[in-house]
């Protein structure tokens, strides 16, 4: 088994320890790879177009991949908090305007460590490889963190005003 797969079925094993973590690895945890692996498609592409051309102006490469890369993340993270919302964790959805807004800035806050980390990562391999190949690596170590900490906390299970759980 390749390091890849051992570290995978490693984080599946310790997800499927937590409380309801069979579950999770079934159906929450898949939902969420499959919003994360199409946010990585947006943020690779977004990230490629801004770098070449957006931002071609820009004479400094380290500045240009930079502000590429903050772009690439803000869409990307846009992206995946709707889709997340919508359906990854759908069924813990609050209701009303305001708290789209506030479950939206917990979310980017979740997001923050994460982003720190794929940035950080990102200008390392970067170094070693392609930036858009580093970028896709950095994503990857970065989205275990990132599962976790959303669905503890942004979209944890509330109560409603009766005290049920919603």
């Amino acid at each position: 088994m390749s390091g890849l797969l051992r570290f995978k079925q490693a984080v599946k094993n310790a997800v499927s320890r937590l409380p309801g973590g069979e579950w999770l690895v079934r159906q929450r945890f898949a939902k969420f790879g499959a919003v994360g692996f199409a946010g990585t498609i947006v943020n690779v592409s977004v990230l490629y177009v801004t770098d070449k051309f957006v931002y071609r102006g820009i004479e400094s490469a380290d500045i240009r991949a930079n502000l590429a890369l903050v772009t690439g993340i803000f869409i990307a993270t846009v992206h995946n908090f709707l889709w997340n919302r919508a359906w990854t964790w759908g069924d813990r959805r609050i209701r009303g305007r305001a708290s789209i807004i506030v479950q939206f800035l917990q979310y980017c806050t979740s997001c923050s460590l994460a982003i720190a980390l794929q940035i950080l990562f990102t200008n390392v391999l970067r170094r070693f490889m392609f930036l858009e190949l580093a970028n896709f690596l950095a994503i990857g170590i970065s989205a275990v963190l990132n599962y976790v900490i959303n669905h503890v906390w942004t979209f944890r299970v509330r109560s409603g005003k009766d005290g049920k759980k919603v």
